[in-house]
């Protein structure tokens, strides 16, 4: 579905990204985990196209990405939620929603049934469709942030650091919508987190990423059981 193989990604002379390969199948949840400045985000924006590599190539169903503008990779299907939420403050949640369906040549009618799909599945949104977004709580935020990725009917959603300064319960509360996102809509989604526990624990796959370099890859739950995994991003020691 979506196939990265051996991009490469600088910034002026600084090498973000070095020959990065991922995959992503149908109705996947796969993970990328790393430390802070690993490169995660960059290889996010390497797919929208907000940055460009300088080498490899980026495939969604047959396409290459990397010839297309952003805006034409949302319409085929590739939607980011990108870290730090970054909603429009200055408008009501349903205007952000509405913004999220601006890819599509969508009538009144089709953008009224997809903020009524939004609600359902995001009923404290309904709540505070006429509120500005800037005036959310953090977590209300990413539901927003989520919800409005949601609008354009992606076959695949990436979501870039979600728990980020959220508390625990909202980050349950996140992970939970992520879930029912994949096995009720049957959206294949990306997963970058630091946290690497709860990325895990609920992807079919994984990759690390250390230094703009993938250094490990396979089922969550085998990841989940190495050693230098548990050493390095969940916290646990050998026994």
């Amino acid at each position: 579905m979506l196939d990265v193989q051996n991009i490469s990604t600088y910034y002026g002379n600084a090498c973000a990204l070095h020959n990065v390969s991922f995959r992503v199948e149908k109705e996947e949840i796969v993970s990328i985990i790393g430390a802070n400045g690993a490169g995660k985000s960059t290889l996010m924006k390497s797919i929208m196209g907000v940055v460009k590599p300088s080498s490899g190539y980026i495939q969604y169903k047959g396409k290459n990405l990397m010839r297309m503008p952003t805006h034409a990779i949302v319409k085929n299907g590739v939607v980011y939620v990108p870290e730090g939420r970054d909603v429009f403050t200055a408008l009501s949640v349903q205007d952000n929603l509405r913004m999220g369906a601006f890819s599509k040549k969508l009538s009144s009618r089709e953008i009224e049934e997809r903020f009524d799909e939004m609600y359902e599945m995001f009923p404290r949104l309904k709540e505070r469709r006429k509120q500005l977004a800037g005036t959310l709580s953090g977590g209300e935020q990413q539901m927003l942030a989520i919800a409005r990725g949601l609008m354009s009917r992606p076959e695949i959603i990436m979501f870039d650091e979600p728990s980020l300064g959220l508390a625990p319960v909202i980050v349950d509360e996140v992970f939970d919508r992520i879930l029912a996102i994949n096995k009720k809509m049957h959206i294949s989604i990306v997963l970058v987190e630091q946290n690497a526990y709860m990325a895990l624990s609920i992807s079919n796959r994984a990759y690390v990423l250390e230094n703009g370099v993938m250094t490990m890859s396979g089922e969550s739950q085998q990841l989940i059981n190495d050693n230098r995994i548990r050493k390095a991003y969940l916290g646990i020691r050998e026994t």
